[in-house]
Parts: structure tokens; sequence; C-alpha cells
């Protein structure tokens, strides 16, 4: 047994995965059932991956969301890398702009918190060609959550547009100035967390894709 996998057996002893983690790990590509949709929420166009509403989408999103499950990670990029093909070769026929690859970003206390940005993990595992340049950058460092807000999960959909309202910002505008960029969540409800996230950034001359993994 190498060191690796010594570490491994030792880590989860003392901290035992979680059923839903354990189930996603025997997953593969072929368990995973894609939904790709368009959406019209807040008058803002959002793609999603999948239907929240599968078992095993549920133990993909949470094995990510709450355990930081590489493998989940990786599904959810192999997942990922399918669309984003399709789309950024639909895009360079009609534009010559740079695509920046930007996760939603978490507000510093609560990545402190739970240790890690559930979809930066993902967009981590995506092949060099989306985040070395030669088909898209990854630029998770362009986006800041600057005011810490209540999960959205806990409030009424009526409730979730002002939670987020002016909570994020463009860290970089000289960057993001005339690109596009694809902004990506890992679940979308009402379609708030990702409208009010591409704001600062449009208003930085961007055009902006919306895209969350899955639709709840």
């Amino acid at each position: 047994m190498g060191v690796l996998s010594i570490l491994e057996t030792l880590f989860e002893t003392i901290l035992p995965e979680r059923e839903r983690t354990r189930r996603t790990r025997r997953r593969t590509l072929d368990d995973i059932p894609l939904a790709p949709e368009s959406h019209d929420l807040l008058g803002t166009h959002i793609t999603t991956l999948m239907n929240y509403r599968s078992s095993a989408v549920q133990d993909l999103v949470r094995a990510l969301k709450y355990d930081g499950s590489t493998h989940a990670a990786r599904l959810a990029a192999a997942l990922l890398a399918d669309y984003l093909s399709e789309e950024l070769a639909s895009n360079a026929t009609f534009s010559t702009r740079k695509t920046l690859i930007v996760p939603v970003p978490l507000h510093r206390a609560r990545a402190r918190e739970r240790g890690w940005n559930q979809i930066a993990l993902v967009l981590k595992e995506l092949p060099e060609e989306f985040q070395g340049g030669a088909r898209a950058t990854l630029a998770p460092e362009v986006l800041v959550r600057e005011r810490a807000t209540k999960p959205q999960t806990r409030l009424p959909r009526s409730e979730r547009l002002s939670n987020v309202a002016g909570a994020f910002a463009c860290a970089d505008l000289p960057r993001v100035r005339n690109t596009h960029i694809v902004l990506i969540d890992d679940v979308t409800t009402t379609g708030a967390t990702l409208a009010s996230s591409a704001t600062p950034l449009r208003r930085a001359g961007a055009t902006v894709t919306l895209l969350a993994l899955a639709r709840a």
C-alpha cells in the first residue's frame, strides 16, 4: 500500500465518509443523468445541466458542497467540460473576446468555515484547455463577495434577491473589460445569486453567460 493510500485510509478512519459520498464514489459519468435546460429567471437567462430532483444529482451536489468530495468534483468537471466545449466553440464563431471562467465566490468567512468553495473545486478539475488560456482562462480572483449573506436555501423566494443584492464586486476591471465570462454556480433555484453576481461583471464591460450544475 502506497503512502497516499495509507493517508486516505487513515483520514477515512478519523472522519468516515457520509453515505452520499460513498454512493457518489461508486458512480461513473453514465450514472449521472444530464438534463440541460435553459431558464429565464428574474429576467436573466440561465442554463442548468442537471435536475436536482434526481437522487444521483443530489448525492453529487451534496458530496461536493458539504464533504468536499474529489470524486464528485471530477464527475462534475467532466460533465461541465462537455458543455463548455460546445458553448465556447459556438461563442468563438461570433466573437473574438477572450473567455474567462469564473466561479460564484463565497464570502471569506463562509470559505473559512467550510474550507472550500464547492464550484471552485469543480473548476480546478477541468481540463487544462479550460484553465490555461487555450480555450478559456480560469479566473476566480476577478469576482469577490464583499458582504456576507444568509444561506439562500433558508429564505423564501421573495427575499432571495434582496439578500444577495449588492453582495458582489468586480476585483479586476481591466482584466474583465471586453471579455466573455462564463459564470458558474452549483445549484440555482430562483436565479438570484447568479443574477446578482453577474451584475458587476457586466458593468465592467464583460458579456456574461450564466451556468449552474443543477436546478432545484
